[in-house]
């Protein structure tokens, strides 16, 4: 797996919207962190566009990520927030040329789709974390997502256990893999796709946001039907970012669904749809323990 080079001070970064425009004035707070972290921030072409012509706006999209990844001077690509469309552009990426030229590229929830397409199609570490209008805007963010960004620079592991975040372990054990996924809902929209998240050896996250109890159910079925779990070495569960009611039933699908895999479940960690929303590189090695419950996972970058 190809790791892309750390950021240092002074870097130039490119902030793009590949799956919907950002607020913006949330947008313009977000830039300010950046550059607060030394980093020299430019804005995608299209970063505010809406178009009702999708095809026109698969090509503009495309057209961002595109610059980004391919021009030499820009070092890292943050997403600006979800929203809807990404599967829609995956087909049209040159990805030999991505992968000539390996970078940063961060982002969840939508994003989740290109995440994977690119990991899958170019062998490149990408991250899965907090993004610049939606989570580092002044009303949602906090210190510990903007420090997120910080093992960017330091190429330092990363370990969560329960100092960050109260962890429960639905299953006990030891695995250690590749760490893949991201947002349940697309994940299991790329089933049978070329962009199918590879969970053979990894230790699998899924996150989502305001799903009811039913559909995380028929989702995690329509994945295990699918043989996502055969061969998975540990699942990470991240938040769902529900209300304390639904937040049970989830709970209690989880323990059903998991009670008897033969891998570590752990959940209740804070990476996905939530303040602090902590970023983790998809496609490095990880180790999950669950005596205690504990997620170390490698450094994403070189």
């Amino acid at each position: 797996m190809i790791k892309p080079p750390a950021l240092r001070k002074g870097d130039r970064v490119a902030i793009i919207a590949p799956a919907g425009p950002p607020d913006k004035e949330h947008m313009i707070q977000g830039k300010r962190v950046l550059e607060e972290m030394g980093l020299n921030v430019v804005l995608g072409r299209s970063l505010f566009d809406v178009k009702e012509d999708l095809v026109d706006l698969d090509q503009m999209r495309l057209a961002d990520l595109h610059d980004a990844f391919f021009d030499p001077a820009i070092r890292g690509i943050f997403c600006a927030n979800g929203g809807f469309g990404t599967a829609r552009i995956a087909p049209l990426i040159d990805y030999g040329k991505i992968q000539r030229n390996p970078k940063i590229f961060w982002g969840y929830s939508d994003i989740t789709y290109l995440l994977n397409a690119i990991q899958k199609c170019c062998d490149l570490v990408t991250f899965h974390g907090p993004m610049v209008a939606s989570d580092l805007n002044d009303k949602a963010r906090t210190k510990e997502t903007a420090s997120s960004f910080l093992s960017l620079f330091t190429g330092e592991s990363m370990t969560y256990d329960s100092s960050k975040s109260p962890l429960y372990t639905i299953v006990n054990g030891t695995g250690e893999g590749r760490l893949v996924g991201g947002n349940l809902t697309l994940l299991t929209n790329g089933l049978g796709t070329p962009y199918q998240v590879n969970t053979d050896g990894a230790i699998l996250l899924i996150e989502d946001v305001q799903e009811p109890a039913f559909k995380i159910d028929l989702m995690l079925t329509h994945l295990e039907q699918a043989g996502v779990f055969d061969t998975v070495e540990g699942v990470v569960i991240g938040n769902f970012q529900v209300d304390p009611d639904e937040d049970t039933k989830i709970k209690k699908v989880f323990q059903d669904f998991f009670a008897s895999a033969s891998f570590p479940v752990v959940e209740k960690f804070n990476i996905g749809h939530c303040q602090p929303n902590y970023g983790v590189p998809l496609g490095v090695n990880a180790k999950l323990t669950t005596s205690p419950p504990r997620l170390v996972i490698d450094s994403g970058v070189m």
